[in-house]
Formats: structure tokens, C-alpha cells, sequence
């Protein structure tokens, strides 16, 4: 298919799509002539996965493309590359300060207590630490040293047991869609557009939820 054809297909205007070839995140298609060239079904999956990274994501560009990097680098094993976009997922900010060290640190002990399977270094680790420093910045977690500067509380991750278990569940369910693991493109490609719908899904999911318990226990009043 023509540019054209791929971008009635995907959705994606065809400037968006040159746009993509020009930075990288778009493999090219088969020269056909001077300036053109046909697209393929691979290029249509490719399309899908940048879209689903900037617009559901949020992702910029330089982090959808380690996310690409990641899923096209052969020498790393389907753990390693997934490992590698799941960093790229993550968004990124600086991170510094007494707040964020002893939150990062009590981030760290939270993996380690509940036994999971998860870098220490992982960029998500910092994700979870950017939200104890927010919870414990509002007062929504006590702090677990109360001698600990106002100024830099360090929040008591243990108000967070009770997600683990469901939400690890979910993920073996997840990663149990994975359809075949030995195509490794595709596994990542879907490893990395569940981690992303999923995500999606189950914050609009606790939201909704939300208001169903606001409305329990303030409607009526």
C-alpha cells in the first residue's frame, strides 16, 4: 500500500506519518520509485504501537522511541527488552531532594517486603516513589520515622499493602494473554500495548469507582 492507504488505515494523517520516518520510529517502506514507496502490515502494527505510546501513553517522542528500540534489539531476551520499555513508560521528571531519597527508599523496601520480582533499579520504582512523596507531602500516609523533619517526611509505605495482591494478579493475567512468546516482536509489541490499555482501563475503572462509593456515602446526604 501506498502512504496514502497506510494513513486511511492507522488513522494517522499522512504529514504524522513522514514525521515518523523522518525521526526513526517508522521503518521504511519498499522504494518503488523516486519518492514513493509501499507499506506493509508490518508498518501498519508500527503505526498502532506509536499511536497507542503518544496518544494513550503520552510518551514523547525520544521515550516512544526507546520503547521501539527496546522491541527491535535482538540481543537483549524477551525479559530484558520488556524491562527496557516498561522504564520508557515512565515518565521523566527530576527526582531529587531528602523527600524523594526517603521516599525512594521506602519505594525500594515496599518491593523487597512483598517479594516481588522487580529491579531495584527500575524507573517504576521511581514511580512509585513520586507517589509516596505526594501522599506523604498531603498527610494521606504517616510518616514512619514521626522524628523526621516536617519539611521532608518519609512516608510509611505499609498503607499500601492491600493493592499488591490484586494488582499482582492482574498482571500474571496479563502477561498470560501474551499469545505466543516465541515471536518475540509481537510479544513485546503486546506486552507493551497491554501494559498501556491496561493501565488505561484500570484508572478510568477505580475512578468510576470512586464516585460509586462517593455516591454511597455523600448522595443522600
Amino acid at each position: 500500500m501506498r502512504i496514502g492507504a497506510l494513513s486511511n488505515e492507522t488513522g494517522v494523517s499522512v504529514a504524522t506519518l513522514k514525521y515518523y520516518l523522518r525521526e526513526g520510529l517508522l521503518h521504511p517502506g519498499t522504494a518503488t520509485a523516486v519518492n514513493q514507496a509501499d507499506y506493509g502490515r508490518s508498518h501498519v502494527r508500527r503505526v498502532e504501537l506509536i499511536r497507542a505510546l503518544v496518544e494513550a501513553g503520552q510518551l514523547r517522542i525520544a521515550d516512544v522511541r526507546r520503547v521501539i528500540d527496546a522491541v527491535e534489539a535482538q540481543d537483549l531476551s524477551l525479559h530484558d527488552a520488556f524491562g527496557v520499555a516498561q522504564d520508557a513508560l515512565v515518565p521523566r521528571r527530576t527526582r531529587e531532594g531528602p523527600a524523594y531519597e526517603a521516599a525512594r527508599a521506602e519505594a525500594v523496601g515496599f518491593v523487597e517486603r512483598h517479594g516481588l520480582r522487580c529491579r531495584t533499579d527500575a524507573q517504576v520504582v521511581d514511580l512509585l516513589a513520586d507517589a509516596l512523596v505526594l501522599l506523604a507531602q498531603f498527610g494521606m500516609v504517616r510518616a514512619a520515622d514521626p522524628a523526621a523533619p516536617v519539611s521532608t517526611p518519609v512516608p510509611d509505605s505499609t498503607v499500601l499493602d492491600m493493592l499488591v495482591e490484586p494488582i499482582v494478579e492482574r498482571a500474571h493475567f496479563e502477561v498470560s494473554m501474551i499469545p505466543d512468546p516465541t515471536d518475540r516482536p509481537q510479544a513485546l509489541r503486546w506486552s507493551v500495548l497491554g501494559t498501556v490499555a491496561f493501565e488505561v482501563a484500570g484508572a478510568a475503572i477505580r475512578r468510576i469507582a470512586l464516585e460509586h462509593a462517593s455516591a454511597t456515602r455523600f448522595a443522600d446526604d
